[in-house]
């Protein structure tokens, strides 16, 4: 699909706007985007709070009804959304058209979920009495998403949220507010459909100082962020501060342990795609191979020859497997982990600049693997960009030490046929990540399960299981239908008359 074309099918193309949009593919202007002004703020604060309170008292199924036709508008247009998604953020063709499925999946299970916000019915100590739990309702909820996943993110919250009663401020990141805008397009589609004029999504757009107006506000109830850890950091002091909930989705460093017993086949196809997917910039990117020293040379030989040969190009081209970085602040970050890698004793194949030629404006590398003794002071920074660490271990027990010597706690495998190692790696003393997977990369999550992490990944979880008790607020309740007045604990009280 030509990029005009794609930006035509959403009428997103301006020259007149303070937010100059540029794709990664060829470092050319896409568009240019109204940055929104501190007045429009405060109206954006106020109409989602005046949103919310009216849409907090409509039934649950009803509320699921909007997402459902929402995730129809998803369906119809997942073509369009998916190329747009790899023009505005680099990844391929294929990744962009996963990450509408994506939004599509968890519309479907917020459809569901609509009907089944359960609370509790609990027995009570005193005669003639029941307790329960009722879920309500929380208030905005303000969503911050990154550049690598610029719509899918934002709807494992965005999707909860709605059929939990919320309204939602959207805040998409300075290099992806394109995909917002054709996203926000369709939803208002969806919203027509179901005969609403409520303001239940609003966005946002423009730098960190409308963000941190956004966080501190008193009227946003929950801020769901996922960055750096830095900014992580930001968010969260800003939101105690004021006595605020957050949810946060930061930083990965994972890791995989290749035990003597893993089929190999199977481990170097889970390697290539979650070290190279996305060029290595997602969350949940394969950055550390742990591997048994009785099988170090065959694995780095098999995945040298991978990264010497797979094709990196132009993401909308059907063969292309890994796309450009962002841009180059990515790539000086990348060359700059080279470097510390190299001086710390690490062997660095690939990581050169290419395509240069062709893309002289676009920052496209031939991806890094970095042979290491030890686990040095570099591996336990995430640098976000193609770099694969490979490090041999002895025992298992040092393989698990490893492991889990990083200040982020995201995601983890282990390769393995040894249900002993398998076992102890999923239990209390194995890894202490929010995910751990047995023979299967760390990324590519489904919906279905809770996504979160540990340590300096935030400690937030979002998308499936239960993750929609961040949206809504708990209330316990006790209701007397007896005559007397018990009191807990077996107080009494008497007043006399």
């Amino acid at each position: 699909m030509d990029p005009q074309e794609i930006l035509q099918r959403f009428k997103l193309y301006s020259d007149n706007g303070s937010l100059r949009v540029v794709s990664p593919i060829d470092g050319c202007e896409l568009s240019r985007v109204q940055e929104t002004s501190p007045h429009e703020l405060a109206q954006i604060i106020e109409k989602a709070d005046s949103a919310f309170k009216k849409w907090r008292l409509v039934p649950a199924p009803k509320r699921g009804e909007l997402i459902r036709l929402f995730g129809e508008e998803l369906r119809a247009h997942r073509e369009e959304l998916g190329a747009l998604v790899t023009l505005e953020c680099g990844k391929i063709l294929q990744e962009g058209l996963g990450e509408v499925q994506e939004m599509i999946d968890i519309c479907d299970f917020a459809v569901g979920l609509s009907r089944q916000l359960y609370g509790l019915t609990i027995a009570s100590e005193r005669p003639g009495h029941r307790m329960m739990e009722t879920w309500h309702p929380l208030g905005p909820v303000l969503v911050i998403s990154p550049f690598n996943f610029p719509v899918a993110v934002w709807c494992w919250n965005f999707a909860l949220a709605i059929v939990c009663g919320n309204s939602v401020i959207w805040k998409p990141s300075e290099k992806t507010p394109l995909t917002a805008i054709a996203t926000l397009s369709l939803f208002e589609k969806a919203l027509k459909k179901f005969d609403s004029s409520l303001d239940l999504l609003l966005l946002v757009i423009g730098g960190s100082d409308l963000g941190k107006t956004l966080v501190e506000s008193p009227k946003i109830s929950l801020v769901s962020a996922t960055g750096s850890v830095p900014m992580g950091k930001a968010v969260a002091q800003s939101v105690a501060a004021r006595l605020g909930k957050s949810l946060l989705e930061l930083s990965g460093n994972n890791a995989m342990i290749l035990t003597p017993s893993a089929d190999l086949e199977l481990a170097t196809r889970a390697i290539a795609f979650s070290s190279l997917g996305t060029a290595g910039q997602r969350c949940t990117t394969l950055r550390r191979l742990i591997v048994h020293k009785s099988l170090y040379d065959e694995v780095f030989e098999r995945l040298s020859q991978i990264y010497k040969h797979v094709p990196v190009g132009n993401p909308l081209e059907a063969k292309i497997l890994v796309g450009p970085l962002i841009d180059q602040r990515s790539f000086d970050g990348m060359q700059s982990a080279l470097k510390e890698a190299h001086s710390q004793g690490g062997e660095v194949q690939g990581g050169e600049r290419i395509l240069e030629e062709k893309y002289p404006k676009a920052y496209y590398v031939r991806p890094a693997l970095v042979a290491l003794k030890t686990q040095t002071e570099i591996v336990r920074k995430e640098t976000f960009a193609p770099i694969l660490y490979v490090i041999p271990y002895e025992d298992f027990e040092e393989a698990l030490k490893m492991q889990n010597d990083v200040s982020q706690g995201l995601s983890s495998c282990i390769f393995t046929n040894d249900i002993c190692e398998a076992e102890t790696f999923l239990s209390a003393r194995g890894s202490d990540c929010g995910i751990a997977n047995v023979n299967i990369g760390p990324s590519g999550a489904e919906i279905g399960g809770a996504f979160g992490g540990e340590k300096e990944t935030g400690g937030g979880r979002e998308s499936g299981s239960d993750a929609w008790k961040n949206y809504m607020r708990r209330a316990t309740n006790t209701i007397n239908y007896s005559k007397e007045l018990p009191l807990a604990q077996g107080i009494h009280f008497d007043v006399g008359e």
